[in-house]
């Protein structure tokens, strides 16, 4: 396998410089709330620098990436690239990196989904996308501080953020969304 260093630069040249520098913030969020929530700082590292590899593929290339793996993805999962990335951004890690750690991988693919029963890289690589120090948007903030004292509650705040937006722009929530919405929400009760 390469060493992060070296999964870095090559990351690096498949994303533009914008992309580059929020995968960067992510690392350093993951990084973060890894120590704060007792998760294994390299797999937090490494998930969070692969998280968006496969974003700025075009559709059609997520889309043949998928259909030539053995993972199956439902129709709306196929056509929306800012869904279908985390999949195959999962696979990109597996093929390019010989990535086999499956709870990278796992973390990868529903970063921006979510699903049932996230483990806790899971919900680190998920908050750290939103979270991470460039982003700047309407009650970012507040999540960041939720970050730094209760997991699981900042989760469901960004769920919630997501899902709002979603409503707000006339978009469709992918179930899975939902669903791991309702999961986290059980565990803040």
């Amino acid at each position: 396998m390469l060493s992060f260093d070296e999964i870095e630069h090559r990351v690096s040249q498949w994303m533009g410089k914008k992309r580059f520098k929020h995968t960067l913030g992510v690392v350093e969020s993951a990084t973060q709330l890894a120590k704060l929530y007792n998760v294994d700082v390299e797999k937090a590292r490494l998930a969070a620098l692969l998280h968006d590899c496969a974003k700025e593929m075009p559709l059609k290339d997520m889309q043949a990436l998928v259909e030539a793996s053995k993972y199956e993805a439902d129709d709306e999962l196929l056509a929306n690239g800012n869904l279908l990335h985390g999949l195959a951004g999962m696979i990109r890690a597996e093929k390019e990196f010989s990535i086999t750690d499956l709870e990278v991988l796992e973390a990868i693919r529903v970063h921006t989904t979510g699903k049932v029963h996230m483990s806790k890289l899971d919900k680190v690589i998920f908050l750290a996308d939103y979270i991470e120090p460039n982003r700047d948007f309407p009650g970012v903030d507040e999540l960041r501080r939720l970050a730094e004292q209760d997991l699981d509650k900042a989760v469901l705040l960004g769920f919630d953020n997501t899902i709002n937006h979603l409503i707000k722009q006339h978009l469709s929530i992918y179930p899975l969304t939902i669903l791991g919405r309702n999961d986290v929400l059980q565990s803040c009760k």
